[in-house]
């Protein structure tokens, strides 16, 4: 249209769409030979129907369904999804593989494993503390408790721990054969009896009167406490006992010689078995005695005397 011209007689001539309609080509109406509103601008205006795949061009009647090349489900050749090309769409699967920490779409850590296996570590840290303290109470319940002011005699019928492995065990503690004791009136040595462990085979005789005794001064107790004093003895079958006196100081239990293992009447080589008493000793040196007085059975021969700790160890 130019100034002064008021263009086509009839409204489809007027209208710049009119070639797309069928009733607007039945009149003449032709598409505009440049870009329709700019100078220069590409023409993208195509007919009704036409459809372009890169350099191949498809062209259906109007109102018919273009003609499908490729079976349902097979990539068509000359088309190439956003997502295989450099910087497109991310897919669904790396969607899914790409989600991190916080975001909506991602996922999170699993903090509730994380506390469940915290819980559990302090569980049993917990069991194991009240393990380790019901344990220890009941070794403290277990323990001999019979130290004290006043000494205990051993009822156990089971011998006790020999002088060479006290020795072994307490080097620091002192123990005596029966020569080296200060011997009381009436009492010797003998060694016509076969089993004693003193050297040279030496043991105590003569005990069995009142008013016998032996005394053995007890030198190095690094700190006082209450002990062990081990006597090795020998019976005839016979039960025997015979006071205890620690740094001159009556003890209210007699050291008891009974015959614990039981073994047959009169044969001396048989009976050699061991006892013990608690004794309190003060640091540095203590004597020890034993006396055969009256109410006393003292039918026995005396072989070897050591000192261990109150557990005997």
């Amino acid at each position: 249209m130019t100034p002064g011209n008021n263009g086509a007689s009839t409204p489809e001539d007027d209208d710049p769409f009119g070639y797309l309609y069928a009733d607007g080509q039945a009149n003449g109406a032709q598409p505009p030979s440049g870009g329709y509103g700019y100078p220069n601008s590409v023409n993208r205006v195509r007919a009704v129907g036409t459809r372009q795949y890169g350099q191949q061009a498809q062209t259906a009647a109007y109102g018919q369904a273009p003609q499908q090349q490729n079976a349902y489900g097979q990539p068509n050749a000359h088309y190439a999804a956003p997502e295989t090309l450099p910087g497109g769409a991310p897919t669904t699967q790396q969607q899914m593989q790409g989600g991190g920490g916080g975001g909506r779409g991602g996922r999170g850590p699993n903090t509730k494993g994380l506390l469940i296996g915290a819980i559990a570590v302090v569980a049993a840290v917990v069991i194991g503390i009240g393990v380790a303290m019901l344990g220890g109470e009941k070794d403290q319940g277990n323990t001999d408790d019979q130290a004290g002011t006043t000494p205990t005699q051993s009822q156990n019928s089971k011998p006790s721990p020999s002088p060479s492995k006290a020795g072994e065990s307490e080097a620091d503690l002192p123990q005596i054969d029966a020569k080296a004791l200060r011997l009381g009136p009436g009492v010797s040595t003998a060694s016509d009896i076969k089993g004693a462990k003193a050297a040279g085979g030496v043991y105590v005789a003569g005990f069995n009167h009142v008013g016998a005794s032996v005394t053995w001064t007890v030198d190095g107790i690094k700190k006082p406490g209450t002990y062990r004093l081990y006597v090795r003895y020998g019976i005839p079958g016979v039960d025997a006992n015979a006071t205890l006196l620690v740094n001159g100081e009556a003890q209210s239990r007699p050291v008891n010689m009974e015959n614990f293992a039981k073994l047959p009447k009169g044969d001396w080589e048989k009976g050699w078995q061991e006892t013990w008493s608690n004794v309190n000793l003060t640091k540095g040196t203590n004597t020890i005695e034993l006396a055969c007085n009256e109410g006393n059975q003292c039918d026995a021969v005396l072989d070897q005397l050591w000192i261990t700790t109150e557990t005997g160890s």
